[in-house]
């Protein structure tokens, strides 16, 4: 069978059941938030929001489109005329692909917060992915990954990282 993209199998679901990531780095202004519910109120979703679907808790935790989630959530005109629905597209992947795929979706459209990126990089390692798997699946290049590690300040990040003698210090003469 032919793969099909999961935005042809949307889905309407009450924002109820819809629950925010615990590690999105993504951040928008209030500026950008004002015209993203201008946006939703002037031309309705056009674009679903991305979950994963957790059955045995009859919920969505989402991978992208939190801000457009966040106006339903913060917006009362705009809850009641979606009648508190929100579409939704469902992929199916383990936390670290939904965690890649969250990134993926960021950088293709803008910033992130430092310190969170430095955390997922942090949690990603934990569970025992390389800084090949993150390059290629967050789109980062060996430096960033570096300055990101950095900034947590773990020593566990840098465990097999081999560091060579770029200098020494010369002894004091007498």
């Amino acid at each position: 069978m032919a793969y099909v993209s999961p935005v042809y199998k949307v889905v309407a679901v009450p924002v109820e059941k819809i629950e925010p990531n615990a590690y999105n780095p993504n951040s928008v202004a209030p500026p950008e938030m004002k015209l993203l519910y201008e946006s939703i109120k002037e031309d309705g979703y056009t674009m679903p929001i991305v979950c994963y679907y957790v059955k045995e808790e009859d919920k969505y935790i989402i991978v992208d489109g939190f801000h457009r989630y966040r106006i339903m959530i913060d917006y009362p005109d705009i809850y009641k005329r979606e009648q508190g629905l929100i579409p939704v597209s469902v992929i199916n992947k383990t936390l670290d692909r939904r965690m890649a795929s969250t990134i993926r979706h960021n950088r293709a459209r803008g910033t992130h917060d430092v310190d969170l990126m430095s955390n997922i990089v942090k949690e990603l390692h934990e569970i025992g992915r390389s800084d090949a798997w993150i390059s290629k699946h967050l789109g980062m290049d060996r430096d960033e990954i570096l300055r990101l590690k950095q900034i947590t300040g773990l020593a566990a990040l840098f465990k097999d990282i081999n560091f060579g003698q770029a200098w020494r210090p010369k002894e004091e003469e007498e």
